[in-house]
């Protein structure tokens, strides 16, 4: 498995300035929103989920969004709905264990056994804020370099409207 020190490697190679921020462990959002005064940019959450035949996804949104996992499967091409994964896939295939899950993690999946599903309001952030595969450092990115980032990891780019809460 990869480290965030390959990551960062990796990110190099494909010309990708990033920004990292060391601070305590954080589990959760909750616990992440005290470094916002210090972080600017579109922060994230992200959902492991597995549908009924075994696929697994990584919804990857803003740390507000709220996502319906009821309804979720219609948008992201999910057989039936959709449950978390548990912790020991996380590991197997994005290298991360829970406090720690990032759109990152798609390095480790060189298989394809994830789909990546980006928020567009998300996606609206000139920069986002990810985990480098661990919970002890914020990476700043640019919008059109996790872009080009998930492409370098021949995942599909899937930018979705995923976010129910209402805008207003």
């Amino acid at each position: 498995m990869k480290s965030s020190n390959d990551l960062f490697s990796f990110l190099s190679e494909l010309s990708i300035d990033v920004k990292n921020t060391e601070h305590e462990a954080v589990f959760t959002v909750a616990e992440s929103q005290a470094l916002r005064d210090e972080i600017g940019g579109g922060h994230t959450k992200n959902l492991f989920l597995k549908d009924k035949k075994g696929r697994y996804f990584l919804l990857t949104v803003l740390e507000d969004a709220e996502i319906n996992l009821k309804t979720v499967h219609q948008k992201i091409g999910a057989q039936g709905r959709v449950s978390f994964g548990k912790p020991e896939s996380l590991m197997e295939y994005l290298g991360v264990m829970p406090g720690s899950v990032t759109a990152f993690g798609i390095i480790n999946d060189t298989d394809n056994q994830v789909s990546l599903i980006l928020d567009a309001r998300l996606m609206e952030n000139d920069i986002i804020n990810c985990h480098p595969l661990r919970n002890t450092v914020t990476t700043s990115i640019a919008v059109e370099d996790l872009k080009k980032f998930v492409t370098a990891t021949d995942h599909a780019l899937q930018i979705i409207a995923l976010d129910e809460k209402p805008t207003s």
